[in-house]
């Protein structure tokens, strides 16, 4: 399946594997587990170690969103979008291994795990402006789709690998403590990332660049400032940018959230969690394809507006959860929905931009996201600590995915701007 991309283009797909690890393993399973650990041998409840690791993502999605915009517009300049993309990637994999040190306290491991995952979102910023450099506009959708989909299943290698250490010392078929275990997962995983990360380092350039300037910083605000002053320019990209900040917002929020809650209501256990992840990835990668092709057919209006109709559903679902079955019928939902809404998205906002000013419009595509992603988590954090029950968290995020498909549809409608 790889054959029909060139180099450059597997190499872009390849990081997808690469950080999805980190997505996969850290982000969404073995987190949420050890800061669980942590916190309640220090003495806080699951409902507040639950809305702690939510608010933590709020605080790292802030930090991305406020430094997305300058850093991709600084990118645009010649030779700059590849020596920032390192400068994140080199944070990211330092703050991992420094979450492999266990028996920390529950506020450092969550300073640690916030400083890597800047570093891991910081990367993406860079990483998702350089699907312009690699590919060409009638291959977008799918040299998108396709890294979603090989990140998706790619990740289950460190994931199990990992994992297995988890269970050996959770069930304690061997003398390990639990936080060990997890902090040998989290190390396959950092290596996984580093290793996965060298085609894009040495094959990917930047194709599309402004000149350099003498004062590149100072240009960098100048330039932001012009783009906010002349939005009305824009006026399609800036209105699809809102529609991405309110249905993204459910999106990144469910993915990161459905553990920890499943976990305090006591309807997932170890087995079922790993069952059920594994089915997410892997349902994830052929839909990711599919939803790439599926856009060729229908068109990209089509297939947004079914992958926000299909989180609707995860949301009722999830506010009505009650038994394993409603974990398993959630978790089908979310692997066909899940790569192809991401990638779908994101190619359609390359089509839209400018391609000299890629990082520019990339760094406020990823100020909206990153926006979008520290509402969610609130919502849910504050529903779950102050009724102790994570289900309200979900009925809240229903009207943003609303809110969300009728300014997309919008925004469909409007002349294109560039």
């Amino acid at each position: 399946m790889f054959n029909h991309f060139t180099k450059e283009e597997r190499s872009w797909i390849l990081y997808d594997v690469a950080n999805s690890a980190y997505t996969l393993t850290i982000l969404t399973v073995l987190f949420p587990i050890l800061f669980m650990n942590v916190a309640v041998e220090d003495g806080l409840s699951t409902s507040v170690a639950t809305a702690y690791t939510q608010y933590a993502k709020s605080i790292y999605s802030i930090i991305v969103a406020l430094l997305a915009p300058i850093l991709g517009t600084y990118g645009d300049y010649k030779g700059k979008k590849k020596k920032m993309f390192l400068f994140f990637l080199t944070m990211g994999v330092v703050g991992g291994f420094l979450l492999c040190i266990p028996y920390l306290s529950w506020q450092v491991v969550i300073v640690t795990y916030i400083f890597a995952t800047v570093g891991y979102a910081g990367a993406n910023v860079f990483y998702d402006a350089f699907l312009i450099d690699v590919t060409t506009e009638d291959k977008m959708d799918q040299v998108s789709s396709s890294g979603y989909a090989w990140g998706y299943i790619g990740s289950t290698v460190p994931f199990i690998a990992g994992f297995i250490f988890y269970i050996l010392a959770h069930f304690q078929i061997i003398e390990l403590d639990e936080n060990i275990g997890i902090s040998i997962a989290f190390f396959i995983t950092i290596i996984w990332w580093s290793l996965f990360s060298i085609p894009l380092i040495k094959n990917v350039k930047q194709n599309y660049y402004i000149e350099n300037v003498e004062r590149p910083i100072a240009h960098t605000f100048s330039r932001l400032y012009k783009t906010f002053k002349n939005i009305k320019n824009y006026k399609k990209i800036f209105v699809f940018l809102i529609a991405y900040f309110f249905y993204i917002d459910a999106v990144d929020t469910i993915i990161t959230a459905a553990i920890p809650i499943g976990m305090a209501l006591n309807i997932v256990d170890e087995v079922l969690l790993i069952e059920i992840v594994l089915l997410i990835q892997f349902l994830a990668f052929p839909f990711a394809i599919l939803y790439g092709w599926l856009t060729k057919r229908f068109g990209t209006t089509i297939m947004i507006s079914v992958g926000i109709i299909i989180y609707i559903i995860v949301c009722i679902i999830g506010a009505n959860i009650k038994t394993a079955v409603d974990m398993w019928a959630l978790a089908i939902l979310v692997g066909m929905a899940l790569g192809g809404i991401q990638s779908i998205s994101r190619s359609y906002f390359g089509k839209l931009i400018p391609k000299n000013n890629s990082n520019e419009f990339f760094g406020f595509f990823n100020i909206f996201g990153k926006f979008a992603a520290i509402l969610g988590p609130i919502l849910v954090g504050v529903a779950t600590q102050t009724t102790g029950n994570p289900r309200y968290g979900m009925v809240a995020i229903i009207p943003l995915l609303v809110i969300g498909l009728i300014l997309f549809l919008i925004s469909t409608r409007i002349p294109d701007s560039v």
